[in-house]
């Protein structure tokens, strides 16, 4: 801290996450009175005597304490003078009831993080009510409910509202519908139903709204079909059907969809077939068919595509050839062939592509060794694949990720890996491969590999 506060009025920011930074270390602080942007992230040797110290850095536009004790109601008091502050992060702070009447009038706070702290509740949230600048406002998983909502109906220029987690009800939109300006909406896994979801038809300006992990199912979605300018709809693990999709048909301009765990299956995918903006879509662990995959030929904006389902094999492959622009493609659990395989052909900007249902073999991994610009490779649970397999692949010197777990691979293969100068990760359990091997490679060939299995 010594070296770094002498820098003084030329010292814009500072970020000691993690640090052994104690309250004396801040306190050297003071002169740098030019300092924009302060992140104390994980510091566990800071209390509120230290927090008087940047009390005068009124410069601060940035200050990032996430998960530290010092931060208490008394504490925040600090943060009463720093009337620049746009940007405050406290996620995961434990103590920080009752101090949010410190920073109301900071007037030009435009975003605040209070992801995960527990001891939030309602009135909190009437203190920060007057913060008429605030345009991002994280409060997922603490104890807010749909009274507490009520208090930010004000907040004109709220744009992003991420409620994950909370205790709150389809109630609350009527609060949330007040907000004029939000265009990001997160209500994941807050238990919502059917019930009071006609409210959604009112916030018209989303352009992304996550429901993920509630107890919704097709009734509700009648109630989205007019948010026109929805461009990221999240639903997964919903008691969503094929007839649900129906009321999605206009929401042209989707680019991402999570169907994920849902009972949507091949019928329903004709709805999906005119949003053509499409860029990621994920069906997997859904009731979804090869013949259904017919449906989604036409999509050719698909960036990203998520087939993780058993029901899937070569022939549903081979409807999607038309795809061309892919570059994540996950078929994991599919149960795709040797055979299956001459379909990747096509998929020539592929970065990141697994296949892990056990139906591959050394010939298959011929086809994958011709897409050039894969990053991540995995073909774990194949377990008839052997050393040839590495050679095969050798030449893939994009791949960062490389996971060949439960296979024939044996230490004897491992020379063919040296090739791979950009690999970070690999992951060879449950093969007649050893860590000390391994090793010696990363030391001799594999300068950047930095994890690696068994280790």
């Amino acid at each position: 801290m010594d070296v770094i506060s002498t820098q003084g009025t030329s010292l814009l920011s500072v970020d000691l996450s993690g640090s052994d930074v104690t309250d004396i270390g801040l306190g050297l602080l003071k002169e740098c009175s030019s300092l924009q942007a302060l992140t104390f992230n994980h510091c566990e040797n800071i209390s509120e005597i230290g927090l008087k110290h940047i009390s005068g850095l009124t410069n601060l536009t940035s200050l990032s304490f996430k998960k530290s004790a010092a931060i208490t109601a008394e504490g925040m008091c600090a943060f009463s003078s720093l009337i620049n502050l746009e940007k405050l992060d406290l996620e995961r702070c434990t103590g920080i009831h009752g101090g949010f009447v410190h920073i109301k009038g900071l007037s030009k706070l435009e975003s605040l993080n209070i992801r995960c702290c527990k001891c939030i509740t309602d009135l909190d949230l009437k203190a920060i009510s007057g913060l008429n600048n605030l345009k991002e406002l994280q409060i997922s998983n603490s104890n807010i409910t749909d009274f507490g909502l009520s208090y930010l109906r004000g907040l004109h220029k709220l744009v992003m509202l991420n409620l994950e987690g909370c205790n709150v009800t389809a109630g609350c939109l009527d609060s949330i519908s007040a907000l004029v300006a939000l265009a990001f909406l997160n209500l994941g896994r807050c238990g919502l139903t059917d019930d009071g979801c006609d409210k959604f038809s009112g916030l018209e300006s989303l352009k992304v709204l996550n429901l993920a992990f509630n107890n919704i199912t097709d009734a509700c979605l009648v109630h989205l079909k007019g948010l026109t300018n929805l461009e990221s709809l999240n639903l997964d693990s919903c008691k969503i059907g094929d007839e649900g999709l129906a009321n999605l048909t206009g929401l042209s301009l989707l680019k991402s969809l999570e169907l994920s765990d849902t009972e949507v299956g091949s019928s329903g995918l004709r709805h999906l077939s005119g949003l053509t903006h499409l860029e990621t879509l994920n069906l997997s662990f859904t009731l979804v068919t090869d013949s259904g995959l017919k449906k989604l030929s036409g999509l050719t904006a698909l960036k990203s595509l998520n087939l993780d389902a058993r029901q899937i094999t070569d022939a549903g492959l081979s409807a999607l050839t038309s795809l061309t622009g892919l570059v994540h493609l996950d078929l994991f659990g599919a149960r795709i062939s040797d055979t299956g395989t001459n379909y990747l052909r096509c998929f020539k900007n592929l970065q990141s592509l697994e296949i892990c249902g056990g139906g591959l073999t050394d010939a298959g991994v011929k086809n994958i060794k011709d897409l050039p610009s894969l990053t991540l490779l995995n073909l774990s649970q194949n377990c008839n694949l052997t050393n040839k397999s590495l050679e095969l692949i050798s030449g893939l010197n994009a791949l960062v990720s490389l996971n060949v777990s439960n296979s024939n691979i044996t230490n004897d293969g491992l020379p063919y890996l040296k090739p791979l100068k950009n690999l970070r990760s690999l992951s060879l359990e449950s093969c007649k491969v050893t860590a000390a091997e391994i090793k010696k490679l990363q030391s001799t060939a594999l300068p950047n590999l930095i994890s690696f299995r068994p280790e």
